[in-house]
């Protein structure tokens, strides 16, 4: 059952290709707010993953952030994920979310996840690119 108060966290090590200059979202060689968010999503998908029956998932339909400070690469940064809401039909889930490098706060932001069935959600992917050929 999901509920209200749930975290999350999830870590990793910035390496060269976290960095903004490699995603492209900026020219200097620090962590990429691209990556840092996605960080931020990955914190929340496993949050709940686990409450979830076979066959369900969740998709991100949407996330506000800031970055606020610059991290090298070779530090650790931590994502952490906790939910503050879960709508009345159960199928949104709102997640305070924040990140930190081995000084403090980095990011923070929230995020909704929608509950999707998996098979039907690639379904509809598949039914999209072949009415593209």
């Amino acid at each position: 059952m999901i509920t209200v108060g749930m975290t999350y966290t999830v870590e990793k090590t910035v390496t060269a290709d976290m960095t903004a200059k490699a995603v492209g979202s900026g020219g200097l060689e620090v962590f990429g707010t691209p990556f840092m968010m996605g960080m931020m999503e990955c914190a929340a998908m496993w949050c709940i993953q686990g409450e979830l029956p076979e066959g369900k998932g969740t998709v991100g339909v949407e996330i506000q952030s800031s970055h606020l400070a610059p991290t090298p690469v070779g530090m650790k940064v931590t994502a952490t994920a906790e939910v503050t809401a879960v709508s009345e039909n159960g199928k949104m889930v709102t997640f305070k979310v924040a990140a930190y490098d081995e000084e403090g706060l980095i990011g923070e932001g929230t995020h909704t996840r929608a509950i999707i069935s998996n098979d039907h959600f690639l379904q509809k992917c598949s039914d999209k690119l072949s009415r593209m050929k």
